[in-house]
Protein backbone atom coordinates (compact mmCIF):
# COMPACT_ATOMS: atom_id res chain seq x y z
CA UNK A 1 0.00 0.00 0.00
CA UNK A 2 1.26 3.38 -0.77
CA UNK A 3 2.60 5.59 2.12
CA UNK A 4 0.06 8.54 1.47
CA UNK A 5 2.23 10.40 3.70
CA UNK A 6 4.62 10.77 0.63
CA UNK A 7 1.75 12.65 -1.37
CA UNK A 8 1.44 15.22 1.04
CA UNK A 9 4.77 16.16 1.20
CA UNK A 10 4.82 16.35 -2.32
CA UNK A 11 2.08 18.69 -2.28
CA UNK A 12 3.37 20.37 0.74
CA UNK A 13 6.71 21.12 -0.95
CA UNK A 14 4.68 22.71 -3.93
CA UNK A 15 3.48 25.38 -1.54
CA UNK A 16 -0.34 23.66 -0.07
CA UNK A 17 -0.32 24.72 3.27
CA UNK A 18 -2.41 22.55 6.28
CA UNK A 19 -4.32 22.00 7.91
CA UNK A 20 -6.98 23.21 4.29
CA UNK A 21 -9.55 25.90 4.71
CA UNK A 22 -12.40 24.66 5.39
CA UNK A 23 -15.92 25.77 3.46
CA UNK A 24 -17.16 28.63 4.53
CA UNK A 25 -20.05 29.37 6.74
CA UNK A 26 -23.14 31.57 6.04
CA UNK A 27 -25.79 32.40 8.86
CA UNK A 28 -28.62 31.35 5.67
CA UNK A 29 -27.07 28.88 4.15
CA UNK A 30 -24.82 28.61 0.88
CA UNK A 31 -27.55 28.36 -1.58
CA UNK A 32 -27.95 32.01 -2.73
CA UNK A 33 -23.69 32.43 -2.78
CA UNK A 34 -23.60 29.04 -5.06
CA UNK A 35 -23.78 29.03 -9.02
CA UNK A 36 -27.16 29.40 -10.18
CA UNK A 37 -26.96 28.77 -13.62
CA UNK A 38 -28.68 25.69 -13.91
CA UNK A 39 -32.72 24.54 -14.66
CA UNK A 40 -33.29 21.77 -11.86
CA UNK A 41 -35.26 21.68 -9.05
CA UNK A 42 -35.36 19.92 -6.09
CA UNK A 43 -32.28 18.64 -3.87
CA UNK A 44 -29.61 19.48 -4.57
CA UNK A 45 -30.64 22.53 -6.81
CA UNK A 46 -32.81 24.99 -5.43
CA UNK A 47 -33.07 22.92 -1.91
CA UNK A 48 -30.75 23.09 1.14
CA UNK A 49 -29.91 21.79 4.48
CA UNK A 50 -31.52 23.93 7.48
CA UNK A 51 -28.53 25.52 9.02
CA UNK A 52 -30.31 25.83 12.18
CA UNK A 53 -30.36 21.79 12.15
CA UNK A 54 -26.39 22.36 13.73
CA UNK A 55 -26.72 23.01 17.61
CA UNK A 56 -24.52 26.00 18.06
CA UNK A 57 -23.78 24.82 21.79
CA UNK A 58 -22.08 21.69 20.25
CA UNK A 59 -18.71 21.58 18.93
CA UNK A 60 -19.18 19.82 15.82
CA UNK A 61 -16.16 17.64 14.52
CA UNK A 62 -14.80 17.97 11.03
CA UNK A 63 -15.48 15.90 8.35
CA UNK A 64 -13.06 15.16 5.45
CA UNK A 65 -15.07 14.44 2.19
CA UNK A 66 -13.13 13.54 -1.03
CA UNK A 67 -14.33 13.05 -4.62
CA UNK A 68 -12.47 11.70 -7.44
CA UNK A 69 -13.38 12.86 -10.49
CA UNK A 70 -12.98 11.91 -14.09
CA UNK A 71 -15.02 12.52 -16.91
CA UNK A 72 -18.46 12.63 -15.36
CA UNK A 73 -19.49 16.16 -16.28
CA UNK A 74 -23.40 15.04 -16.42
CA UNK A 75 -22.69 14.42 -12.73
CA UNK A 76 -20.59 16.26 -11.04
CA UNK A 77 -22.39 19.64 -10.25
CA UNK A 78 -24.93 17.52 -8.80
CA UNK A 79 -22.05 15.88 -6.48
CA UNK A 80 -20.89 19.07 -5.36
CA UNK A 81 -24.06 20.91 -4.40
CA UNK A 82 -24.90 17.78 -2.46
CA UNK A 83 -21.94 18.14 -0.27
CA UNK A 84 -21.86 22.35 0.19
CA UNK A 85 -25.36 22.38 0.80
CA UNK A 86 -25.41 20.46 4.16
CA UNK A 87 -24.21 23.51 4.99
CA UNK A 88 -22.01 21.31 7.25
CA UNK A 89 -20.43 23.62 10.07
CA UNK A 90 -16.89 22.24 9.77
CA UNK A 91 -16.27 20.73 6.15
CA UNK A 92 -13.16 20.48 4.05
CA UNK A 93 -14.01 19.10 0.84
CA UNK A 94 -11.72 17.87 -1.81
CA UNK A 95 -11.50 17.26 -5.23
CA UNK A 96 -9.22 15.62 -7.28
CA UNK A 97 -9.82 15.40 -10.54
CA UNK A 98 -7.55 13.24 -13.17
CA UNK A 99 -7.36 15.35 -16.11
CA UNK A 100 -11.12 15.66 -17.81
CA UNK A 101 -11.90 17.01 -20.87
CA UNK A 102 -15.45 16.93 -20.71
CA UNK A 103 -15.84 20.13 -19.01
CA UNK A 104 -15.46 18.73 -15.31
CA UNK A 105 -12.66 21.29 -14.88
CA UNK A 106 -14.72 24.56 -15.59
CA UNK A 107 -17.00 22.86 -13.07
CA UNK A 108 -15.03 22.45 -10.11
CA UNK A 109 -13.56 25.99 -10.91
CA UNK A 110 -16.79 27.61 -11.36
CA UNK A 111 -17.34 25.85 -7.32
CA UNK A 112 -13.19 26.79 -6.42
CA UNK A 113 -14.37 29.35 -3.64
CA UNK A 114 -15.94 26.54 -1.92
CA UNK A 115 -13.40 24.01 -1.61
CA UNK A 116 -10.40 23.18 0.36
CA UNK A 117 -8.73 22.62 -2.38
CA UNK A 118 -9.07 21.15 -5.67
CA UNK A 119 -6.40 20.00 -8.51
CA UNK A 120 -7.10 18.86 -12.54
CA UNK A 121 -4.50 16.80 -13.94
CA UNK A 122 -3.30 13.21 -15.14
CA UNK A 123 -3.65 10.63 -11.71
CA UNK A 124 -2.92 7.15 -11.70
CA UNK A 125 -6.73 6.58 -11.18
CA UNK A 126 -9.44 6.65 -8.55
CA UNK A 127 -7.57 4.83 -6.03
CA UNK A 128 -4.36 7.16 -6.72
CA UNK A 129 -7.25 10.36 -6.33
CA UNK A 130 -8.85 9.36 -3.58
CA UNK A 131 -5.45 8.69 -1.37
CA UNK A 132 -4.10 12.19 -2.90
CA UNK A 133 -7.55 13.86 -1.39
CA UNK A 134 -7.27 12.11 2.08
CA UNK A 135 -3.29 12.70 2.57
CA UNK A 136 -4.30 16.25 2.30
CA UNK A 137 -7.18 15.42 5.25
CA UNK A 138 -7.52 16.97 8.88
CA UNK A 139 -11.30 15.87 9.69
CA UNK A 140 -11.90 13.60 12.81
CA UNK A 141 -14.34 11.67 9.78
CA UNK A 142 -13.80 10.75 6.34
CA UNK A 143 -15.71 9.89 3.47
CA UNK A 144 -15.48 9.76 -0.46
CA UNK A 145 -18.54 10.39 -2.91
CA UNK A 146 -17.39 9.69 -6.45
CA UNK A 147 -18.53 12.40 -8.98
CA UNK A 148 -21.33 10.58 -10.22
CA UNK A 149 -22.88 9.70 -6.86
CA UNK A 150 -24.73 12.11 -4.42
CA UNK A 151 -25.68 12.49 -0.67
CA UNK A 152 -29.70 13.19 0.40
CA UNK A 153 -30.43 16.16 2.31
CA UNK A 154 -29.35 16.18 5.96
CA UNK A 155 -26.96 13.35 5.86
CA UNK A 156 -24.18 15.04 7.83
CA UNK A 157 -26.23 16.19 10.47
CA UNK A 158 -27.27 12.07 10.78
CA UNK A 159 -24.05 10.66 10.85
CA UNK A 160 -22.16 12.93 12.65
CA UNK A 161 -24.99 12.84 15.32
CA UNK A 162 -24.68 9.09 15.59
CA UNK A 163 -21.18 9.12 15.99
CA UNK A 164 -21.11 11.43 18.22
CA UNK A 165 -24.14 9.49 20.50
CA UNK A 166 -22.52 6.23 20.10
CA UNK A 167 -18.48 6.39 19.76
CA UNK A 168 -18.75 4.37 16.36
CA UNK A 169 -15.62 4.19 14.47
CA UNK A 170 -17.85 3.58 10.98
CA UNK A 171 -20.86 4.28 10.15
CA UNK A 172 -23.03 3.24 7.46
CA UNK A 173 -27.01 3.12 5.56
CA UNK A 174 -29.25 2.54 2.76
CA UNK A 175 -28.69 4.02 -0.36
CA UNK A 176 -30.83 4.29 -3.06
CA UNK A 177 -29.53 3.43 -7.20
CA UNK A 178 -30.36 6.15 -9.63
CA UNK A 179 -31.06 4.26 -13.27
CA UNK A 180 -30.82 6.93 -15.42
CA UNK A 181 -31.83 5.55 -19.01
CA UNK A 182 -34.93 3.99 -16.96
CA UNK A 183 -35.57 6.46 -14.55
CA UNK A 184 -36.38 4.70 -11.72
CA UNK A 185 -34.46 5.36 -8.19
CA UNK A 186 -33.96 1.71 -6.85
CA UNK A 187 -33.76 1.23 -2.55
CA UNK A 188 -31.15 -0.87 -1.63
CA UNK A 189 -31.44 -2.04 1.80
CA UNK A 190 -28.45 -2.82 4.24
CA UNK A 191 -28.46 -5.70 6.89
CA UNK A 192 -26.06 -5.27 10.21
CA UNK A 193 -23.23 -6.09 9.31
CA UNK A 194 -20.82 -8.99 10.88
CA UNK A 195 -17.24 -10.04 10.82
CA UNK A 196 -17.65 -13.37 10.04
CA UNK A 197 -19.74 -12.17 6.49
CA UNK A 198 -17.32 -9.36 5.53
CA UNK A 199 -16.16 -11.08 2.47
CA UNK A 200 -19.87 -11.31 0.97
CA UNK A 201 -19.73 -7.39 -0.26
CA UNK A 202 -22.87 -5.59 0.82
CA UNK A 203 -21.97 -2.12 1.92
CA UNK A 204 -23.11 0.58 0.06
CA UNK A 205 -19.42 2.89 -0.54
CA UNK A 206 -21.02 6.49 -0.81
CA UNK A 207 -22.82 5.53 2.36
CA UNK A 208 -20.30 4.48 4.68
CA UNK A 209 -18.45 7.11 6.92
CA UNK A 210 -15.41 6.02 8.72
CA UNK A 211 -13.52 7.52 12.00
CA UNK A 212 -9.69 9.07 10.65
CA UNK A 213 -8.08 6.66 13.20
CA UNK A 214 -8.67 3.76 11.08
CA UNK A 215 -8.30 4.89 7.87
CA UNK A 216 -5.78 3.67 5.82
CA UNK A 217 -4.40 3.41 2.18
CA UNK A 218 -6.47 2.45 -0.73
CA UNK A 219 -5.05 -0.60 -3.05
CA UNK A 220 -3.87 1.92 -6.14
CA UNK A 221 -3.87 -1.73 -8.15
CA UNK A 222 -7.60 -2.60 -8.10
CA UNK A 223 -10.29 -0.49 -10.50
CA UNK A 224 -13.25 -1.55 -9.15
CA UNK A 225 -13.23 -3.34 -6.02
CA UNK A 226 -11.27 -0.36 -3.91
CA UNK A 227 -13.92 0.21 -1.19
CA UNK A 228 -14.72 -3.29 -1.05
CA UNK A 229 -11.09 -4.23 -0.36
CA UNK A 230 -10.47 -1.19 2.10
CA UNK A 231 -13.55 -2.53 4.30
CA UNK A 232 -12.16 -5.59 4.71
CA UNK A 233 -8.98 -4.31 6.41
CA UNK A 234 -10.20 -1.35 8.03
CA UNK A 235 -13.85 -2.76 9.29
CA UNK A 236 -13.12 -6.13 11.54
CA UNK A 237 -13.48 -5.34 15.38
CA UNK A 238 -14.31 -2.18 15.12
CA UNK A 239 -17.72 -0.64 16.66
CA UNK A 240 -20.19 0.24 13.71
CA UNK A 241 -23.76 1.49 13.05
CA UNK A 242 -26.11 0.79 10.43
CA UNK A 243 -28.11 3.91 9.87
CA UNK A 244 -31.65 2.29 8.46
CA UNK A 245 -32.39 4.73 5.92
CA UNK A 246 -31.04 6.17 2.87
CA UNK A 247 -28.00 8.63 2.95
CA UNK A 248 -26.72 8.63 -0.57
CA UNK A 249 -27.99 8.50 -4.45
CA UNK A 250 -25.46 6.15 -7.09
CA UNK A 251 -26.32 7.21 -10.46
CA UNK A 252 -26.26 4.17 -12.44
CA UNK A 253 -25.82 5.06 -16.18
CA UNK A 254 -23.83 3.34 -19.29
CA UNK A 255 -20.51 4.31 -17.94
CA UNK A 256 -20.52 3.47 -14.59
CA UNK A 257 -18.40 0.79 -13.93
CA UNK A 258 -21.22 -1.45 -12.33
CA UNK A 259 -22.62 -1.00 -16.12
CA UNK A 260 -20.02 -0.98 -18.04
CA UNK A 261 -19.60 -4.58 -20.00
CA UNK A 262 -15.73 -3.45 -20.55
CA UNK A 263 -15.13 -2.83 -17.02
CA UNK A 264 -15.94 -6.68 -16.84
CA UNK A 265 -11.93 -7.68 -17.00
CA UNK A 266 -10.76 -5.06 -14.53
CA UNK A 267 -13.63 -6.59 -11.64
CA UNK A 268 -12.11 -9.94 -12.50
CA UNK A 269 -8.31 -9.12 -11.99
CA UNK A 270 -9.36 -7.21 -8.46
CA UNK A 271 -11.08 -10.15 -7.72
CA UNK A 272 -7.78 -12.20 -8.20
CA UNK A 273 -5.70 -10.18 -6.42
CA UNK A 274 -7.87 -9.66 -3.56
CA UNK A 275 -8.04 -13.53 -3.37
CA UNK A 276 -4.47 -14.23 -3.83
CA UNK A 277 -2.97 -16.02 -0.83
CA UNK A 278 -0.23 -12.91 -0.68
CA UNK A 279 -3.15 -10.52 0.16
CA UNK A 280 -6.97 -12.17 2.04
CA UNK A 281 -6.94 -15.00 -0.12
CA UNK A 282 -9.78 -17.12 -0.68
CA UNK A 283 -12.36 -17.24 1.48
CA UNK A 284 -12.16 -20.37 3.98
CA UNK A 285 -15.40 -22.27 4.19
CA UNK A 286 -16.87 -20.36 1.49
CA UNK A 287 -19.50 -22.68 1.23
CA UNK A 288 -21.15 -23.36 4.88
CA UNK A 289 -20.40 -18.92 5.06
CA UNK A 290 -22.23 -18.54 2.07
CA UNK A 291 -25.31 -20.52 3.27
CA UNK A 292 -25.43 -18.62 6.63
CA UNK A 293 -25.05 -15.01 5.04
CA UNK A 294 -27.94 -16.27 3.21
CA UNK A 295 -29.62 -17.72 6.27
CA UNK A 296 -28.65 -14.31 8.12
CA UNK A 297 -30.28 -12.50 5.60
CA UNK A 298 -33.75 -13.94 5.47
CA UNK A 299 -33.72 -13.75 9.60
CA UNK A 300 -33.50 -10.53 9.15
CA UNK A 301 -35.85 -9.70 6.81
CA UNK A 302 -38.08 -11.51 9.08
CA UNK A 303 -37.74 -9.87 12.17
CA UNK A 304 -37.75 -6.21 9.92
CA UNK A 305 -41.64 -7.61 8.56
CA UNK A 306 -43.01 -9.03 11.96
CA UNK A 307 -41.15 -6.94 14.69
Amino acid sequence: MPNIDNYRNRLSEEGIRFPLTKIPNEKNGLISHLPSDHKFDGWPWQEQVNPEIYDQNLVWPKITIVTPSYNQADFLEQTIRSVLLQNYPNLEYIIIDGGSDDGSKEIIEKYSPWLSYYQSKKDLGQSNAINIGFSLGSGEYYAWINSDDYYLENVFHVVVSSFLKSSCEFIYGYGYNNLVNQKVLKLNIVKPLFDIFLRFPSLIQPSCFWSAKIHESLWEDLHCSLDYELWLRIIPGKKRALIKKPLSVANVHDNAKTSDAKMGEFWKNDHELICHPSAHGPVKYWKIKNSLNHLHLKLNQFIEKYF
